[in-house]
Parts: C-alpha cells; structure tokens; sequence
C-alpha cells in the first residue's frame, strides 16, 4: 500500500517504510530514521500542515545571487542525503553557523548554497560540519606540474593564487617536485581557472591530452628545459671567458705578446660581449622579476635582476661616461665580468640543482619503470597481445615464465612461483594456484597460468602506489610551515638589508664609496638564498617517502612521515596484526597406547572436508606430517559440541569437555592438561577412540613470525607496546606474554577501539595503531599516526596514515627509523640554510671590513649562493642510501 511520509512528502511503500510512529491511534510511516525523529519531536507541526509535506520549504529555496557585498557565495555538492528531512538538517546546521547569512539545500540536485563571510568562518568549516552530520561533501584532488617557479617564494605565490580561487578547499606547491595540489569544488572552480590564475602568477600550469600520461609528458618537459638550461650555460660560458680574458689582458701579458687595448675600447668590447649575458641568457631572470612585481611582491629573481642590473648599468655609466667616476685620483673601473658571472654561476647552480632534483624522484620512476607495456590476452579462443592500457576487468590473460604480470587479477588455471619484491620488498618468490591473487608489474618465475584481470589502469595496486607516494611527496609536514613563512618574507627583508647596505657604505664607507656602495649591495642581494630554505623539506620529503615506498612502506603525507618520530606508544589489534589470523594446531598430547599421528589420523579424517577453521586446522597440520587420511564411513555434528564419526570402523569423538562428559568418556587425567592449554589462550579438543579418551588437540591463533622480534625493537627504542583484543582477557595476555607485551586492552568490542587510543591520548602519549580490519578504521583514524596492514582490508588502508604492504611488523620498526633518519636530515637542511644566510648575509653587507679588511666579491656570492642549493638536495639524496635494520 502507498503511504506519505508526513515529514517530508516522500510517497513509500507501507512494507518498505524504514520506521514508523504511533500518534493518536494512528500508524505513520517514514522513509528514514531522521524523518520519524522530526516527527516524533514535534508531530502535531507535520500534522497540522505547518510544513506542507508535499512541498518541503527547502526544496522550493532557488539559490539567489547573493547581493553586493555579502561575501562570498560557495555551492557544495553532497552525498548521502536519502531525504528531503536530510536536507533539512544540513540547512539549519549551515544556517546557524557564525558567519553565514544564508544557507539552502537541494535535496533534488543533492547541492548546498552558502552565502558567507570568508573572515568568520571557512570551508573547510562547512565541509566539516557535513561530514558530522553523517553526510559526504564531494570534492576533487588533482595534482598538476607547474613550470616557471625558481625558488620558494615563487612556489608560495602560485599556493596563494590557487588558494584564493573560490571552491578551491586546500592548494599546496611543492617547489622541490614542481608540482601542484589542488583539493577543490568541481562545480565551483576547474582547470581552466587554474590556468589562468598560475598564468597571471607568472607561471605555467601543464595539463594532458586525454589518454595522455602526465608523468611522461612532464618527464619530456623537464628534460627540455635541462637541456635548454644546458645550452644557455654554455653559451654563457664562452661569452664570460673573453670577458675575464679582456679584464686580465694587462696582467696576462697578453699587451706585450699580442697587442695593447686602450682603456675604453676593453671596456667597450666587455659591453658588448655581456649584454647578451644579460638580456639573452639571463632573461629569465628579468620576466620573473616583471612577474613577481606585478603582484607587488619579490622573489629570488628580483635578487639576480636588481643586483646583475645594478652592476651593468653602473659600468655602463662607466664605458659611456668615464669622467663621473674619475674624482680623487680614482679611475673608472667596470663590472661586467661580475655581472656576467654572476648570472653564468646561478645558471650552473640550477643546471646541478635541476640534475640533482631530478634523482629525488627515482623512486616514483622506478615505480612506473615497473609497469608492463603489453598484455597478452585471449580473445576468441586466441591469444592477442594487446596495450596494457586497453586491458579491461574480466579480460583472461596469460603469462609465461619470466615475463611481467600486466594488471591485477586472480589466477584460473595453473601453477606457479612469483616474484613480488618489487611491490612488497619480500625476496623470496611466493607460490601462486588458482583461487590466489597476484599483482600486476610483478614477475613470473616459473610456471605458466591464466589470470582474469580484476584491476585494472588506475585501480591496480601499483598505480594506487605511485598515486600514494606522490601525494605523500607532494604534501608539506608542519615543520615545512616554518621554512614557508620565513621565505614569504626573506626577499623582501633582504631588499631592505641591501638598502641599508648601500647607503650605510655610500655615506660611511672609504673611497671610492660609490663602487664599495654598488658591489656590496649588489652581494648583499646575490648571497641570499631563498632556494635553499626552500628545498630543505620537500626534497627529503620525497627522498623518504620515495625509500619507504621501496621497502614496502607506503606513507599517505608529510605530516605522518613527521608525527612518526614522537611515537611513544604502539597499539597492536591481535587478531591478524600480531597474530596470523587464523588457527593453528599448536599441541598434539598422546594419551595412554595412542601416538600423536594415530589421534592425527582419526580426528583430521574426521574432519575431512570440513569448512570449520578448526577442522581445516588440524586437516593441515596432518598433510604437513605426511598423515595419509580417510574418508569418514559416518558423520554428525553436535552443535555447540564437536562431532561424532567413524573412521577405519572405529567410532570417533572429537570435541570439548562438555561431549565427553554427555558420551560418558572418562578423561583419565586430560582435564588438567587441557587447563594448562586454555590457560595459555589456546583451544583444546579432546579426541576418544571407540569410547576411549586418546589425547588432546589444541588450536590457537598463533603470532607472526616476526612478532615478537618487532615488539623487542620498538621497546628497545623506548616505545610501550599495548595490545588491543575483542577475547577474553586469559586469552589476551597469553597472547602478549608470548609476545613479550605486558599493557593488555582485553574484551574491547570493535566500536570501542577509538575510545582505547583516545585515553592513551588522553594519558599524554603520541599513539601509533597498528591494524587490518574494517573494525580497526576507526581507531586507525584516531590514532595519531594509523598503521594499516597491506594484507587487511582497503578501508583499514584507506583510514591509515602509513600502509605495509607486506603484513610484516617489522615495517613498523622501519617506517620509525626512516621517519627519524627523514626528519633528522630536514633539520641538517634547515641548519644550513638558516646559517648560510645568517653568516653570509652580514659577510656580504662588509661586516668584516673594518676589522680584517674582508669584503665578499659578488662574484664569490654567486657561487656561494648556488652551492647551498646544490648542497641541501645532495644532503637530502644521503637518504637513499637509508637501510632498514
């Protein structure tokens, strides 16, 4: 029968109803819970038609322009509204949060429309808000190569044009890969905007074809600008080496052995070799300056511009106008060797820097030069070879000894060893059957099979590997913050510095003091480094995340890569974490003439063919001890109890205490045994042979190996250990003990896990979860870095911060060390770039001049300048050569 829904007018079936109220005598049925609960508050509102129920007020809201000067506008798609009552909550919460001057939903185009006030309250505010309501806000993350950028301040200046862009939720720039970010709102804001805003920054935002790979298209570009880089340089080199020939004529001898140039005419030919030094070779310099001043700010090439420009016009005054500067007895001397050299040496530090970058990506590299190029697939009855890319899921593909598995898929047909350590970093091949699932860019050692693709393209484990370690290569930890706001104003200050400089020595400094005014500010501005402060964090950032990824560690961010190395306690799930997850025959006790293989025989024949873990158990442990078994003549199960058989013409019992006693098996001294099993958190079964106790078979989940190993190490660097179980609390801590652990959170039900890590939390502790079930999401979440098994389930992994994929603890171990080993190497990066420009910054002002007589040439500032770039990414590259213990 069709009835409404008084709430919101929705028309159900009576028997489909998913509630229903009672009110003066009367049934009414609701479409969802929320409906019956506004129902149930205020029912006489609904059914004296203060809301009409066939037309829910906020479904007739259209979304209004907002008026001038209201704010901003924001429209929201959401998931998971099963209702116009849905919407409706989500429009009083939006409604009622400061700052909002008004809010509607759209139950029918699933659409939040906000109006607000961006100084009171954010996006991320709202979307927040949604999503504890119950409900999802859709929202796009796309990662794009930026071309342009020099130095970080260019990087934060595209981060701030992109964060700016209305419906964009988070932008980040990672100046270290050249790449881009974006978390944003599809209806709001795309690509072309983003285009256009990088464009109007000054840069270049670089986007693909359809079917195109960006990671090839950026490789192509990359190389081009080194290359083009390369060509610049050389060129530089051999317009600058005739420059320092001319300015070193006299002193070479090159007068007496050749022939004299006059003064101004040396001059003259250093003019026109330099100046298209500067305007040809370092012309990059000058659009990056025009750019940054276009939107009043200054970056590094504001640095190389003003200061190289300062040096070529001061000479040029000097070539054309000689008489200005000979006063006192001083003649007129020129700088474009200085001009030239410096632009040629921070062309070769970029040259070093863009080569030395270019390794911090390997391992991303090494990840794609994993993948199959081909398929070879059966189609027809026949096998075709086909472009991994136009693999489908269903398709049956085939693969022989030693070639590359292309997707993901499971095995129909054959046998086989395969390679996996490419994937999980395990050396020793992994025996592969049908039923058994393999992954793709892994390799086939011996056998021949057939698999049927279940992953393919993006959805294969490798590409969501390469995805993961990109994002995490692309993320900023919150140390970075530090490094970021210190760039945004470093260029300006050291504008202020060379100012100061200039005039301190103009109107202080000895004669002739217009010249030491000039060098000095110009080596001021060519000394600072900017670049340097840049690269410390993302260049180890992706050097750590690129080792990780190798030894089988996937790391989602920088943040978790930084929160790994203040660890102070490790909580362990058991089942599946610690221990393998499934029971083992543990004990076989021989009873009275029986033997062990004889009560092996009975009971595993017994349970031949028995889907029960326990039988598949002990059915395992027999094949593992060569016991040839037999079909059972009779079975039946007792429910709750065990199971009688007979085998071999013999009547079999196998089953608890509690069969036994019922069959009236006299236990003869097995009661205490098995005591001591269950004590020790296993399960024992007692076996009787034609009404004769014969022995005990105990079962338990056993830990991994590993286990124990990994819970010594994380101890032995101060970390306590807990472990976290749903079983009884003597099953718990007989686990822990063999475990070495001595913290036990036993009888914790699924939904109470969070709760457990938010008490350790609560006791002062940074706490790691280490987990593989659905219900460790949650308590993953929580955590403040959650440890997901690779092995486990995707929304384990999708909940974690850090992922192993091989299942082993001793990836724990590992992720802390190279966490440790990443972060002590950001802080030797940032040591150094803060020294560098703290040391040479005053150098280069002169500083040292009245005490020792020292000034820094700006010559020598460039390349001092280059090579504490080069010297920060070099430092970063001693990663790769991190070992796990």
């Amino acid at each position: 029968m069709k009835v409404k829904d008084p709430v919101c007018g929705m028309n159900i079936e009576d028997a489909d109803a998913v509630a229903t109220s009672e009110h003066g005598g009367t049934t009414y049925y609701f479409c969802s819970q929320p409906c019956k609960e506004n129902f149930d508050k205020e029912p006489e509102k609904y059914l004296e038609g203060k809301v009409p129920a066939q037309e829910p007020q906020h479904i007739k809201k259209e979304e209004a322009a907002p008026a001038e000067g209201e704010g901003r506008r924001l429209d929201i798609p959401i998931t998971g509204m099963s209702c116009a009552s849905c919407a409706t909550n989500i429009q009083d919460t939006l409604s009622g949060m400061p700052g909002v001057s008004g809010a509607s939903v759209n139950f029918a185009a699933e659409r939040a429309t906000v109006q607000y006030d961006p100084l009171k309250v954010s996006v991320d505010d709202f979307l927040g808000a949604i999503k504890d309501l119950g409900y999802g806000a859709t929202a796009t993350k796309q990662t794009f190569p930026i071309k342009g950028m020099t130095c970080a301040s260019c990087a934060a200046r595209v981060q701030k044009a992109l964060g700016s862009l209305e419906g964009v939720l988070s932008a980040g720039v990672n100046f270290a890969t050249e790449r881009a970010t974006v978390e944003y709102i599809p209806s709001q804001v795309g690509i072309r905007e983003f285009k256009r805003t990088v464009k109007d920054a000054g840069y270049e935002l670089v986007t693909v074809a359809e079917g195109e790979d960006i990671v090839e298209k950026e490789k192509r570009e990359r190389e081009a600008a080194y290359l083009k880089l390369k060509r610049k340089l050389i060129t530089g080199v051999v317009l600058t080496v005739p420059i320092f020939v001319l300015v070193f004529w006299s002193k070479l001898g090159l007068d007496a052995l050749l022939f004299k140039i006059p003064r101004q005419t040396n001059f003259l030919i250093q003019f026109l070799l330099e100046t298209p030094v500067q305007f040809w070779i370092g012309w990059q310099f000058y659009t990056g300056a025009v750019a940054a001043a276009r939107h009043r700010t200054s970056n590094m090439n504001t640095l190389i511009a003003v200061g190289t420009s300062a040096a070529y016009i001061y000479s040029i005054a000097a070539t054309f106008f000689p008489s200005v500067f000979e006063v006192k007895g001083y003649a007129a001397h020129v700088y474009f060797d200085t001009a030239a050299a410096i632009i040629v040496l921070i062309l070769l530090g970029r040259l070093l820097e863009a080569r030395a970058r270019g390794h911090t990506s390997e391992a991303i590299k090494k990840l794609i030069g994993l993948q199959a190029k081909t398929a070879r697939v059966i189609k027809d009855g026949a096998e075709v070879d086909i472009p991994i890319e136009d693999v489908e899921a269903g398709d049956v593909v085939v693969v022989r000894p030693g070639e590359k598995i292309p997707v993901d898929g499971v095995i129909k047909e054959g046998y086989s060893s395969v390679d996996e350590a490419m994937i999980t970093g395990e050396s020793i091949p992994a025996e592969k059957k049908a039923g058994d699932t393999v992954i793709g860019a892994t390799i086939n050692k011996t056998g021949t099979f057939k698999f049927e693709a279940s992953k393919v393209g993006r959805d294969t484990m490798l590409a969501q590997i390469i995805n993961m370690v990109q994002e995490a290569q692309g993320s900023k930890p919150p140390i970075a913050r530090l490094a970021d706001r210190i760039a945004a104003y470093f260029v300006p200050a050291v504008m202020g510095i060379a100012t100061v400089t200039f005039f301190v020595w103009y109107f202080f400094g000895p004669a002739p003091a217009f010249t030491y005014a000039v060098l000095n500010f110009i080596a001021v501005l060519i000394i600072a480094c900017p670049c340097a402060l840049g690269l410390a964090t993302p260049t180890s950032i992706m050097v750590g995340t690129g080792k990780g990824a190798e030894h089988g560690i996937l790391i989602r961010g920088g943040e978790s890569l930084e929160t790994a190395h203040k660890i102070n306690a490790i909580v362990f799930d058991k089942t599946g974490t610690l221990t393998k997850g499934e029971p083992t025959v543990t004990d076989v006790l021989a009873h009275e003439s029986a033997t062990e293989k004889e009560i092996l025989f009975y009971a595993a024949s017994s349970e031949k063919g028995s889907e029960h873990p326990l039988g598949e158990a002990i059915v395992k442990r027999a094949a593992e001890m060569e016991v040839t078994l037999k079909e059972p003549s009779e079975f039946r199960a007792v429910p709750g109890h065990g199971i009688k058989t007979k085998v071999d013409g013999k009547n079999i019992l196998l089953g608890n205490e509690a069969l036994m006693n019922d069959e009236g098996i006299g236990l003869n001294g097995l009661r205490e045994r098995a005591s001591t099993l269950a004590a020790e958190g296993k399960t024992p079964m007692f076996v009787a042979i034609d009404g004769h106790a014969a022995g005990i078979i105990s079962v338990a989940d056993t830990l991994k190996e590993g286990s124990i190993d990994a819970v010594k190490r994380l101890q032995a660097l101060g970390i306590e250990v807990i472990m976290l179980t749903g079983d009884n609390r003597r099953t718990g801590e007989a686990i822990a003990k063999e475990a070495g652990i001595d913290r036990v959170l036993a009888e914790v039900l699924p939904e109470q896990k969070a709760n457990e890590v938010k008490k350790l939390q609560a006791e002062g502790k940074v706490v790691a979860m280490v987990g593989d079930g659905i219900n460790d999401a949650p308590a993953l979440a929580q955590a403040d870095v959650g440890i997901a098994i690779g092995t486990g389930t995707d929304v384990a992994m999708e909940a974690s911060d850090i992922t192993l994929i091989k299942g082993e603890l001793k990836g724990v171990v590992t992720a802390i060390a190279l966490s440790k080993a990443t972060l002590r190497n950001i802080r030797q990066n940032l040591f150094w770039a803060f020294a560098y420009n703290t040391i040479l910054i005053p150098v280069a002002a002169g500083v040292l001049y009245p005490f020792f007589g020292i000034l820094l040439s700006p010559i020598f500032a460039a390349a001092a300048m280059g090579m504490s770039s080069v010297t920060v990414v070099t430092n970063a590259l001693r990663l790769r050569k991190f070992k796990a213990g």
